[in-house]
């Protein structure tokens, strides 16, 4: 079964909803220039009320490690990183690279250790996701088909079961395509993201 990670949580309404209709995961924008935004004190509050079984994602662009300690103190499980990765010394987060597809060729950049989970992504400079552009499904699968991926870029729940028979990865990842703007969830899209992606076989 596909897991289901939605993504740019910044209400307690938004993540209660998530929960009850049978995300998996739930991701936090720690990144203050994203629309998306949540304060890592508010996000704490809200990962306290989210039972275990769902995991937790702080997003980072180029965090220091100090960052994902932070992350780590509040309850987050994981920390997806866009762009430049810190040096570890202290931090014991696991990490999810976001990653796109190669320019001009196969594979991924930036380049991702093997046993990494990582989050495929369409590429963009300046928002680092949630741009709702989709990737190119057919490059993506043979990734999926080696690496424990997360399919991002411009699902909603009229195409996400077309990507994910097209693609086959481990999960899918939605921020825009279940929003009524930036930030703040549609429920009804929710559900009906969450619905699509279960009927999918």
């Amino acid at each position: 079964m596909t897991a289901i990670k939605i993504c740019g949580i910044t209400r307690m309404e938004d993540a209660s909803a998530a929960v009850a209709l049978g995300a998996d995961a739930l991701g936090f924008i720690l990144w203050r220039p994203s629309p998306r935004h949540v304060d890592l004190a508010v996000a704490a509050e809200i990962i306290r009320t989210i039972p275990s079984h769902v995991a937790t994602v702080a997003v980072f662009v180029s965090p220091s490690e100090g960052d994902l300690i932070d992350a780590q103190h509040a309850g987050f499980q994981i920390a997806q990183v866009h762009q430049d990765m810190p040096r570890l010394n202290g931090a014991t987060i696991h990490i999810m690279r976001a990653v796109r597809l190669a320019a001009g060729g196969e594979g991924i950049e930036p380049d991702a250790p093997g046993d990494h989970t990582i989050l495929l992504d369409a590429h963009d400079p300046v928002l680092h996701g949630g741009t709702g552009r989709t990737v190119d499904w057919a490059r993506a699968r043979p990734i999926a088909a080696t690496r424990r991926m997360f399919l991002a870029g411009g699902l909603a729940p009229d195409n996400v079961g077309e990507a994910i028979r097209a693609v086959r990865p481990y999960a899918v990842d939605v921020a825009s395509g279940v929003e009524a703007r930036p930030g703040i969830k549609d429920h009804a899209l929710l559900r009906a993201f969450i619905t699509a992606v279960r009927e999918t076989v």
